[in-house]
């Protein structure tokens, strides 16, 4: 879907931090929530297009779109992500 070389070159636009691509269960939960009318990017508007790809910020924090194989870099664009668990440590 994306160019390796070009997936090794870009950074988060934001915190500079490497991209991976996003996993397939992700991409369908994402469209799951497009469906659904549920899904909105930082600015606060709702995603309306099915996507075919996202590249993940390395915090895992926000996720970019990628449509017709083209990496949508703006940071208000961004999917913001729910943070994961928090870890306990056993006593």
């Amino acid at each position: 879907m994306i160019d390796p070389a070009l997936l090794e070159i870009l950074c988060c636009p934001e915190t500079h931090q490497s991209l991976t691509l996003a996993e397939p269960a992700l991409l369908e939960r994402l469209n799951q929530q497009i469906a659904a009318g549920q899904l909105r990017n930082r600015k606060g508007e709702a995603v309306k297009e099915k996507v075919d790809g996202g590249l993940v910020r390395a915090d895992g924090k926000v996720v970019y779109l990628v449509r017709n194989r083209i990496p949508i870099m703006l940071i208000d664009e961004a999917i913001p992500l729910p943070s994961a668990p928090a870890q306990t440590s056993a006593p």
